[in-house]
């Protein structure tokens, strides 16, 4: 479902004088449907710049990032905007660390959206979201509010809600459980695995040993695709 050839990745600083930081280099990797891959290493190795090379948030310097998209082989490093949307609507769903809602947009109505994108009915929608929604343990009370004066737990729910509420082919998954307590973290561990069991290919990055352990079928060590000092 993924495939990584040769992924180099570094920052150019302007404000510093253009002074160029390399991430990492010549990464190859495969990501097979069923399986979750684990990005592992220290903070500040690369994991998050990874995973958003393969969501297309960030160009690399050289090499290819393929995904299965609508039965063929599409490169996100060079495709036109509108085939990486595409891609981003049908196939590739991302749990980032951080909720980006749209001011006043009641959350039940965040999570809906991406399914009306689709051309999922508004009952259907309405009503999946709702599922999701009760099964992380949002309360009710607050599905018709928008997001933005919740608690960090609460959006981080909202925001898992938002790609698991659809059956994403691949799903790449930022830290998704870092602000959630022992339950919540429980169920979406719970939803990852009910994802690769259904064929979804997943990347993620997980601190939490126990999650790691828990839903990871494989890791990959971005230590040993440091560039050289």
């Amino acid at each position: 479902m993924i495939r990584v050839e040769q992924l180099t990745k570094s920052f150019v600083l302007h404000n510093q004088g253009g002074v160029e930081i390399p991430v990492f280099a010549d990464i190859d990797l495969e990501v097979t449907a069923g399986e979750c891959l684990v990005l592992a290493g220290p903070s500040g190795v690369g994991k998050s710049t990874l995973l958003r090379s393969l969501h297309a948030n960030y160009l690399p310097n050289q090499g290819r990032v393929f995904v299965r998209h609508r039965e063929e082989w599409v490169d996100l490093a060079v495709a036109e905007p509108r085939t990486v949307l595409d891609a981003r609507r049908h196939t590739v769903g991302h749990v980032s660390q951080f909720l980006r809602a749209i001011p006043r947009v009641p959350a039940i109505d965040l999570v809906a959206e991406p399914m009306l994108d689709i051309g999922i009915g508004q009952d259907e929608a309405i009503d999946r979201a709702a599922a999701v929604l009760a099964r992380l343990n949002l309360p009710e009370a607050l599905w018709r509010l928008p997001p933005a004066t919740f608690s960090g737990g609460e959006q981080q729910r909202v925001n898992i809600a938002i790609t698991f509420a659809r059956d994403y082919p691949i799903l790449l998954l930022d830290e998704p459980t870092a602000s959630l307590d022992a339950g919540n973290r429980a169920v979406v561990i719970e939803m990852i695995r009910e994802a690769t069991a259904n064929g979804a290919a997943v990347v993620g990055i997980f601190h939490d040993r126990d999650v790691r352990e828990a839903v990871g079928t494989r890791e990959f060590d971005l230590r040993e695709a440091r560039p050289a000092a």
